[in-house]
């Protein structure tokens, strides 16, 4: 946008300076000429048509005399210095009129104002001349490469890339290589073409990139899939020649083209036959990685969060030799990239990063820097010298559950339904088997949620078991269940809708796709539709009978029912637990695991406004058993 105001702005000066350039022209040719001409005379003559009378009125300018006669012709002529002229133009009665005279340098200034139109139209001549020579440039630049040389920042090595040492070890071989190609050339190695960095947005694709330029201290090519196509055939693949005429320049070093599923989609698959600019595009790529001329020392390495939409000529041998996945990190490698992304915030003693990696399962090295940058803004909304725990505590749960609704006002009643909601869910994970630690309760609304029950695995899971997975059908019916045994089945309100959706997406897979049905046995009766690479996917039955449709539905409601049952079972049999913690949560409002440990234990654990008042008397609330809560 600012480039185009500049671009209308000097249009609009050029458009100026054309028409005070035609004012100008027009005023010197277009200009009436004066009515008869003036003479010169000799100044003796000048004296003797004063005498006669011939002289009607003069105008005086120093010794510059000019005036009019009586045949109304004009005449000029000079007088000399002290000549005494003025008494004898009043003897004859002659009109006389004077003027300043001219005063030293003002002859050049006229000289200029008469040659200023000129001057303006050479110089709108010049500048019309550059900028079509500008454009020329342009037009024959039309197909350079826009690939940009890295150079100039803080140089990136693998010490700054943390989380993923797999990659990581792969691309040491390429660097091995730049730095001594004659230790694997004297045993016949050849150099490989191409690296394909594949994995979800923001794993760091490309920050390995560049660590590869760095450790092996080349130049670093980058340029965007996108950069290549344009609305003219031919011009994506002039770009891609001048790129790697630009590489060969360089070489040894290093060519990175993110998001290259823009330009290297599967050919021929879209409807009409796809597109000609970007599949010529991609021909000339194939031709330019292996080819009938060989690129010595240029690497090309390209990154992708969909290989499944590339073309099969980009990642055979010979063009991508490595294909290296970068997975989202595991505990470890959270950890360390939070070490890496700490290095430059000042941390209060109390931040225990490895409780922070625990707490973010399938985060990607992008989200931990955008947490640690929200714990850094937090702080300092708070006037604080140090980012603390609790400062990276709020920002976690910010980035995963959305900023706090204090602003939603909730009423006591609709309150406590929600403190006995999120503590059904918080007493069953604590006496389940197998289910993952307690970490935080809170009925303090978080985006679209009134209320949040957050546990936090000790690892991460790459599997689950049936004991595992049933505990989780039963602590998402908890919530349910414990607004029905307090308020009664009439009074059940929709917050859980989605423990529902999720327990009964949960029970479909377990049944039909994992073989987790002694009745069913072993067999898939469902598979994926639609599947996305790194995504979610929508699971479609199979081809079957409508008996076998009906069985599975039945036993998908067995396991649903078993685990609803088990839920109502342990609560009842916890109901005092149950009534303890949801009062604390309408005290407290946020209860963590320590202190709700403490508060079932009947232990105080901190001072609020609340409990500084005096404390009410006890009050019954119906319950399924008539059994007695705090309110």
């Amino acid at each position: 946008m600012a480039v185009q105001n500049d671009s209308n702005k000097k249009s609009l000066a050029v458009w100026v300076i054309i028409f005070l350039i035609v004012i100008s022209l027009a005023n010197i040719f277009y200009k009436p000429q004066e009515e008869g001409k003036a003479e010169e005379l000799s100044y003796s003559a000048f004296v003797d048509m004063v005498k006669n009378g011939d002289v009607v009125k003069t105008t005086m300018q120093g010794q510059l005399l000019t005036g009019e006669l009586k045949d109304n012709k004009k005449f000029v002529t000079f007088a000399p210095e002290e000549s005494g002229i003025v008494p004898l133009l009043e003897e004859n009665n002659v009109e006389i009129s004077a003027l300043p005279a001219e005063k030293e340098g003002d002859g050049w200034l006229m000289t200029l104002i008469a040659w200023l139109p000129m001057i303006l139209f050479i110089g709108i001549w010049v500048f019309m001349m550059r900028q079509m020579a500008s454009s020329n440039g342009k037009a024959m630049s039309f197909g350079k490469s826009r690939a940009r040389l890295m150079g100039g920042k803080e140089k990136v090595t693998f010490k700054d890339v943390a989380g993923v040492d797999e990659a990581k070890q792969e691309l040491q071989e390429i660097v091995e290589f730049l730095k001594s190609p004659a230790k694997f050339e004297r045993l016949g190695g050849k150099i490989p073409k191409g690296a394909l960095l594949v994995g979800p947005p923001g794993t760091g694709k490309t920050l390995l990139a560049r660590a590869i330029a760095g450790e092996a201290d080349v130049p670093f090519f980058t340029i965007s899939g996108s950069d290549f196509v344009e609305m003219f055939v031919g011009v994506g693949a002039s770009r891609v020649r001048d790129m790697f005429e630009q590489a060969k320049k360089a070489s040894p070093c290093i060519l990175f083209v993110d998001e290259i599923d823009a330009v290297g989609r599967h050919r021929g698959a879209g409807l009409g036959g796809g597109n000609d600019e970007r599949e010529q595009t991609l021909n000339q790529l194939l031709v330019e990685m292996d080819g009938f001329e060989t690129n010595s020392g240029v690497i090309l390495i390209a990154a992708t969060n969909r290989p499944d939409v590339l073309d099969p000529a980009l990642l055979r041998p010979g063009r991508f030799d490595r294909q290296i996945y970068v997975s989202n990190p595991d505990i470890n490698g959270r950890e360390a990239i939070l070490k890496v992304h700490v290095k430059k915030v000042p941390l209060a003693p109390d931040v225990d990063l490895h409780t922070i990696a625990r707490g973010t399962p399938g985060f990607s090295g992008a989200d931990l820097a955008n947490l640690i940058n929200e714990g850094a803004l937090l702080a300092a909304r708070r006037n604080k010298t140090m980012v603390t725990m609790k400062d990276l505590e709020d920002a976690k749960d910010k980035v995963m559950m959305g900023s706090e609704r204090r602003s939603l006002v909730m009423d006591d009643k609709e309150k406590l339904m929600t403190a006995y909601h999120e503590a059904g869910h918080a007493i069953l994970s604590l006496h389940l088997p197998e289910s993952d630690p307690l970490h935080k309760v809170t009925i303090i609304p978080r985006g679209r949620a009134l209320g949040i029950t957050m546990q936090l695995p000790e690892k991460d899971k790459y599997s689950q078991n049936i004991t595992y997975l049933n505990s989780r059908l039963a602590i998402l019916f908890g919530g349910r269940i414990a607004e029905e045994m307090i308020f009664g089945k009439d009074k059940v309100t929709t917050g859980a809708s989605n423990d529902i959706q999720v327990a009964t997406s949960m029970a479909r897979k377990m049944v039909a796709e994992w073989g987790m049905s002694d009745k069913l046995g072993p067999i898939a009766y469902e598979e994926p539709e639609g599947e996305v690479f790194l995504g979610y996917s929508i699971s479609k039955r199979k081809n079957m009978a409508d008996s076998t449709a009906l069985e599975v539905d039945k036993e998908i409601r067995r396991v649903i029912d078993e685990a609803y049952k088990k839920a109502q079972m342990l609560l009842k049999k916890y109901k005092k637990q149950l009534d303890i913690l949801a009062h604390g949560l309408v005290e407290y409002e946020t209860l963590t695991s320590d202190e709700i440990h403490k508060l079932l234990e009947g232990k105080k654990i901190r001072i609020t406004e609340k409990s500084k008042k005096k404390i009410k008397p006890r009050a019954t609330v119906p319950t399924v058993e008539g059994d007695e809560a705090l309110v």
